[in-house]
């Protein structure tokens, strides 16, 4: 243990530098789902084509190993190639389902009564789904992004397979190697950076579930 704390140590440099490249796929990555997946989460619940073939398609990426999708990202032009922008793209991919299930359950599941109520004060569909739906949807939308960001983490690490840095390259390095020292100096921090994720947004979305409570 000793030894493995003075390792981290001597590559400290590194490993900040690895961690914050990490922190920056899941961050942008998540962010782009969410904008993408709020939208398409709202829409079917408006649309049921839209329903079936939004979240049918992503239930179909998540089927997909991690690997192989990057994999296929490779060859395709624009989006693909080594480095990042197929890493983020593979991450936002993978981030849809749960942004777009929060988002849709959360707002299925307002309380028919609340929006009669908002039907009977004259509000336009508009301001019903502003000012009422998705107010008392954020909770399950939070969830919905909770999951999406710590799925984000764990598959960040395989972005290093294709040259997109983060907390992978010690890993995959350590592999190469037979080095455990190195295994633990990037699936140690992922861990951890995982857990505060979770922490952080789960203590949103409980304050968000007692501020929204209907």
């Amino acid at each position: 243990m000793l030894g493995w704390l003075r390792f981290l140590l001597f590559h400290r440099r590194e490993l900040l530098q690895l961690f914050a490249e990490h922190l920056g796929l899941v961050v942008l990555s998540t962010a782009l789902a969410a904008a993408i997946g709020l939208p398409l989460g709202v829409w079917a619940t408006r649309r049921r084509g839209v329903r079936r073939w939004a979240l049918g398609a992503a239930n179909i990426v998540q089927t997909i190993p991690s690997l192989a999708l990057f994999g296929f990202l490779l060859p395709l032009p624009l989006i693909g190639g080594v480095g990042a922008p197929s890493a983020i793209v593979a991450l936002v991919l993978y981030s849809l389902l749960p942004i777009m299930r929060g988002a849709y359950g959360g707002i299925v599941q307002v309380d028919a009564a609340v929006r009669e109520a908002a039907i009977a004060l004259g509000m336009t569909p508009r301001q019903r789904l502003l000012q009422v739906e998705l107010p008392l949807a954020l909770p399950a939308i939070f969830g919905g992004l909770r999951v999406a960001a710590v799925i984000s983490v764990g598959t960040a690490t395989i972005a290093a397979a294709i040259g997109a840095g983060g907390l992978g390259e010690f890993i995959f390095r350590g592999l190469a190697t037979a080095d455990n020292r190195l295994i633990l100096a990037g699936a140690v921090p992922a861990a951890l950076l995982a857990l505060g994720v979770d922490g952080s947004l789960g203590a949103l979305e409980a304050w968000l579930a007692r501020r929204y409570k209907p």
